[in-house]
């Protein structure tokens, strides 16, 4: 009963040097998710001026791009929100998700709007609108969910489960 094991700690990569390199990663990545964002943001500008008609087709286009770069700028926060809290965020994931089916659900929306379609086209049209709409009420549903769940207080292993 006097002798204990000791437990080896060793590692092939220092804990030091792995938190260094993740905090270089995390700045690079932030780094070029901005850059990122900027060209979009500058090719989106290019792109209204030069587009014609502007209405729709530059509406559109423009409208896509801004949702793009939300989605970028998003997960931008995300990363940041790692880099500084330690873990990633479930909501930030939920808000991108429901972004990108919108952004999918316009561009559908209005790619059918805008020149004559088969039968064929209209039904798988219909069918990916369903289907993207689902998801931003799936979506929205768990943004919900989580946050009740935040809400709800927090037991201890000793007292046993929430469930």
């Amino acid at each position: 009963m006097g002798k204990e094991k000791k437990v080896s700690t060793r590692t092939l990569v220092p804990s030091k040097a792995a938190e260094l390199m993740e905090e270089i990663f995390h700045i690079v990545l932030g780094v070029f998710l901005f850059g990122i964002a900027v060209v979009a943001l500058v090719f989106s500008v290019i792109r209204v001026f030069t587009t014609t008609p502007f209405f729709p087709t530059g509406m559109i286009q423009a409208i896509n791009d801004i949702l793009f770069i939300i989605i970028i700028l998003e997960i931008l926060r995300t990363v940041m929100s790692r880099y500084t809290d330690g873990v990633f965020q479930l909501q930030n994931f939920l808000i991108i998700g429901i972004i990108a089916a919108v952004r999918h659900i316009l561009t559908v929306g209005a790619y059918m709007t805008l020149s004559e379609k088969t039968k064929e086209d209209f039904e798988r049209a219909v069918i990916e609108l369903g289907i993207s709409s689902a998801i931003v009420v799936a979506l929205v549903l768990a943004i919900f969910l989580a946050k009740l769940a935040e809400s709800l207080p927090r037991r201890s292993a000793k007292e046993g489960s929430v469930l």
